[in-house]
């Protein structure tokens, strides 16, 4: 449920209703707008007679949400989210962030020279496969805690945010000093894990499931914000289809609908959803010119002898150039 103040109404009045609210076992979360205060309420509203709060000379309307998500949800939080990942790198808002780096952290010198060519081209945050779900059991598995400790060198390095993808919530401990949390498409419902992470302080970049729909994106997302962690970043990676030219199918359409639908930011990774190097760059711009908040792209230093992935790695040069072609989608987008 939510109830959307009057313009203008006295803060100690706002502070009485919300205590009320309390009173009656709910959850409130207050969202500031430009004219009015809207209160979304969480828990069992069936306890609030809506005729008694629609009497009220400060309540402008009351609603009940009717989708199954209501923290994620728009009508809740009509304002987009901005989650801050330093004081200087904020997602959403109109802040747009590329998130740069190589699938798998494979050593030191890599890590790092990576990092310094693509802050150089434009990235603002780095990302890493440290712990690494594959396919197959026989295929590199990541570094694991070493390559988390790689990465924060890089980040000492270069002054870059880092990301990296959790697989359990006993791994946990190694994520002490990483500024955003990924679940990956093969994690968006392990509930479990999603509870936990409810109950850091720490963003999570939350990825869509290879067969997920968008609500049920949403609801993964719904099971981190109910533990109490609000700061959610969600990505379109590419959904499995029928067709087989490309690895997945990047469901473009998901960005508006998403952006519609909830005031949380919405990223794209286009490495993963085709799979294919040459094809990035389009589906990047097609992803910032959808209005996406960010991107999420791999980059190596030596694809062909990359440790994963490496078919969908872009070079540095590459990746150069398609950040340039971005932040141009990006000032046409904004003079629109």
């Amino acid at each position: 449920m939510i109830a959307v103040l009057k313009q203008g109404t006295d803060e100690k009045r706002t502070e009485g209703l919300i205590a009320w609210f309390k009173g009656l076992g709910l959850d409130v979360h207050v969202s500031k707008g430009k004219y009015n205060t809207v209160l979304g309420l969480v828990g069992d509203t069936q306890k609030v007679d809506i005729e008694l709060l629609e009497g009220l000379d400060i309540i402008e309307s009351v609603k009940r949400i009717s989708e199954p998500y209501k923290s994620a949800n728009r009508k809740f939080h009509p304002m987009d989210s901005v989650i801050e990942i330093t004081p200087d790198v904020k997602i959403g808002g109109g802040n747009f962030q590329i998130m740069a780096g190589p699938c798998s952290v494979e050593s030191e010198a890599q890590i790092v020279d990576i990092a310094k060519r693509v802050k150089a081209a434009g990235a603002t945050i780095l990302r890493g496969g440290a712990f690494k779900p594959r396919t197959s059991p026989y295929a590199f598995q990541g570094l694991r805690e070493e390559g988390v400790k790689l990465l924060e060198t890089a980040k000492r390095e270069t002054g870059l945010p880092i990301v990296t993808e959790i697989m359990s919530a006993g791994h946990l401990q190694y994520f002490e000093n990483v500024d955003i949390i990924q679940v990956g498409a093969r994690n968006m419902q392990n509930f479990d894990l999603l509870k936990e992470l409810g109950k850091t302080d720490k963003p999570i970049l939350l990825k869509r499931g290879l067969s997920a729909t968008v609500k049920e994106l949403l609801m993964s997302a719904e099971y981190i914000m109910a533990g109490g962690n609000n700061d959610v970043i969600l990505c379109e990676r590419g959904i499995r289809t029928y067709e087989t030219v490309t690895r997945n199918t990047l469901d473009i359409s998901a960005v508006p609908v998403l952006r519609e639908q909830t005031h949380l930011p919405v990223i794209v990774d286009p490495s993963h959803a085709v799979g294919i190097a040459r094809f990035v760059k389009p589906m990047a711009l097609a992803a910032a010119a959808a209005g996406a908040d960010g991107l999420m792209i791999e980059v190596h230093n030596d694809p062909p002898h990359a440790l994963s992935d490496g078919a969908q790695s872009l070079t540095p040069e590459q990746f150069a150039d398609t950040a340039a072609a971005v932040r141009r989608i990006l000032s046409e987008r904004d003079e629109s």
